[in-house]
């Protein structure tokens, strides 16, 4: 990968405070997700700059670990007691909110894309539609919550367009990953993901805005 400008990497780091904050605040700033966030924040860190992504010849490969592990917790928060107790808490609000953050991601994926790291395919002039979910999001919030004009099944139906997008960013990103499933971005692969600190994207970023779907649509459905 090129050396990337500095207000790339830094318009990214800020973005991902920005999203571990209003998760946290979200989570009413239980300390345990702070620091479960952050330990496993630092672990990709470092397993990132050991290099240990890029190697893209590995069987099986190695970039499925960054999103496998969150997802899995994921899957336990929606399926176990003490995880369900966790989700209902969360303040729907602030993680209508949050989706704001996907403005920032599309636009750094853009520059990464104008520096050949990664297709075009996984930016909004390709496949990737995800920012549509951060441009209506802050609308979503202020008539959803504000003001009280949406009704509970258009914000259910925002939330489920939301995750559809998501997946398919997710899929697309995969996809053009140099890997023997590799479909897309043959010309210029998606290689900015296995580096420091674009990495947070998959491990990070991606599960807790996939949560805060999820976990809006089970409280609006089994709200009272």
């Amino acid at each position: 990968m090129e050396q990337l400008p500095n207000y790339i990497g830094i318009v990214f780091i800020l973005t991902a405070i920005l999203t571990i904050l209003l998760f946290y605040k979200a989570a009413n700033n239980s300390k345990p997700v702070i620091i479960v966030i952050l330990s496993w924040l630092t672990l990709q860190s470092v397993i990132s700059l050991s290099g240990f992504y890029t190697i893209t010849t590995a069987t099986p490969p190695r970039f499925p670990l960054l999103v496998m592990p969150p997802m899995l917790l994921i899957v336990l928060l929606f399926f176990t007691k003490r995880g369900k107790q966790f989700i209902d808490g969360l303040d729907i609000k602030i993680l209508t909110l949050l989706h704001v953050i996907r403005v920032p991601v599309e636009i750094t994926l853009f520059w990464l894309f104008s520096h050949k790291a990664v297709p075009v395919e996984m930016t909004f002039e390709g496949r990737n539609f995800d920012i549509l979910c951060g441009i209506t999001a802050p609308f979503v919030y202020y008539f959803g919550y504000v003001k009280g004009v949406l009704n509970k099944t258009t914000i259910i139906a925002w939330n489920i367009a939301c995750v559809l997008l998501l997946a398919n960013t997710v899929v697309t990103a995969v996809l053009s990953a140099p890997s023997p499933f590799q479909r897309f971005g043959f010309d210029q692969p998606n290689i900015a993901l296995f580096h420091f600190p674009f990495v947070w994207l998959p491990s990070c970023l991606v599960p807790i805005v996939f949560l805060a779907n999820l976990a809006a649509i089970r409280k609006l459905i089994v709200k009272k």
